[in-house]
């Protein structure tokens, strides 16, 4: 082979080798390029998650805080609650009790009389008796009824041949419901047959 020959494959060569050294070059730039854009993307979303992030605990430092209050004022309101409960029946026995000491100042002058104490009275119960059925107090009265073990308390049993058997004969003392519950049961004297008309039927 002549050195002209040999110049020639070199100088070819070195074409190859400088047009292959530029195009890695330019995908290096491009590759750089796009790593550059992905970095700012993720620093940007990273950024905007920490805003976020930030927002979601500023709300739950304020949740917590009203939470905290809200429990706060529950809790007081329900001491209040049990405090003033009766506040109201309170309220209502107040002329109860007004109108019982009236009568009592009236009792003790000598130009009373004992219709007029006896008005007076029953203007003090039916007063006592409003206060009660505002607030749902209802009266147990069972005369003549059948025997409930369940709102009576029987203190006696006699015998009765004019009454059929488990009879309410007499209330000794009335009771009372509060909204349907029992507080005191009524204590009454309860009905029998006679031995030998038991024994008969």
């Amino acid at each position: 082979m002549s050195d002209e020959e040999i110049l020639e494959n070199e100088a070819a060569i070195n074409e190859v080798e400088d047009a292959s050294g530029n195009t890695a070059t330019e995908s290096d730039v491009e590759a750089s390029t796009e790593t550059e854009d992905s970095i700012e993307s993720l620093k940007q979303k990273l950024e905007a998650a920490e805003n976020k992030a930030t927002d979601n605990w500023d709300q739950l430092l304020r949740l917590r805080a009203e939470m905290d209050n809200l429990r706060r004022r529950t809790q007081k309101d329900l001491e209040n609650a049990h405090k003033f409960a009766i506040e109201k029946f309170v309220n209502e026995l107040l002329p109860v009790m007004d109108s019982m000491e009236l009568g009592l100042d009236a009792a003790a002058h000598e130009s009373s009389t004992i219709e007029s104490l006896r008005e007076g009275t029953e203007l003090t119960m039916n007063m006592l008796k409003t206060a009660m059925d505002k607030f749902n107090i209802v009266e147990i009265h069972p005369q003549g009824e059948k025997f409930n073990p369940d709102l009576h308390q029987a203190m006696s049993i006699q015998e009765n041949a004019d009454m059929d058997a488990n009879t309410v004969m007499a209330v000794m003392q009335k009771g009372y419901l509060l909204n349907d519950r029992l507080v005191r049961p009524a204590m009454v004297m309860v009905s029998k047959l006679p031995e030998q008309k038991s024994e008969e039927s």
